[in-house]
């Protein structure tokens, strides 16, 4: 794609077409999906979708850069460095509340179309604050491998956040309260 220079044109243009995408999405797999439809939904001429994007494939990419890039600044935001138990506890508030504020993106995305890309951007943005947090931050001081500890929280963060998407058996409050019982209260001196 050629680089563009970003006006509140395009940046219109491509909202109005993710937003129809997630709609798509939750009746219909990505792959049944033609770009027409997405046009169509958006209001959108076609010659303004293929002036921005070669194909729909070269469009689900951007769309989720974007995300992959909106859910990293929403990480960005935990500061929370007092210990590591309370890194953890903001942490997975961050991940829970991402996934309430653009519920209809997760469900469209991970549960309708079962999209393996949306887990693998999800576990790489979680795997690299945590990382950031195990290793720039000097937590490994542990007598457990850096590697081992970030596997293990990414492992915990991450089902329990699909597993809250997709049964809808708890409140957040309530995940969160059950979270904070499971992490012990010190985590610096594993």
């Amino acid at each position: 794609m050629k680089e563009e220079k970003k006006d509140l044109r395009i940046v219109k243009t491509k909202n109005a077409l993710y937003l129809a995408l997630v709609d798509l999405m939750k009746d219909k797999t990505f792959e049944e999906i033609k770009v027409s439809e997405i046009c169509n939904k958006a209001l959108i001429n076609r010659s303004t979708f293929y002036a921005h994007f070669e194909d729909k494939y070269e469009f689900l990419v951007d769309f989720l850069d974007t995300f992959k890039d909106s859910l990293t600044s929403y990480l960005d935001t935990n500061k929370n460095i007092l210990n590591t138990k309370e890194y953890y506890m903001e942490l997975i508030k961050l991940v829970l509340t991402h996934i309430e504020d653009k519920k209809n993106i997760y469900s469209a995305i991970m549960v309708n179309n079962r999209n393996g890309v949306m887990m693998d951007i999800i576990i790489d943005v979680v795997n690299k604050d945590i990382r950031k947090r195990v290793l720039d931050l000097g937590s490994t001081k542990s007598s457990v491998p850096a590697d081992i500890i970030i596997k293990f929280y990414l492992g915990a963060i991450i089902n329990v956040g699909i597993d809250w998407i997709t049964e809808n058996k708890y409140t957040k409050e309530e995940v969160i309260g059950y979270l904070d019982k499971l992490l012990p209260d010190n985590l610096d001196a594993i």
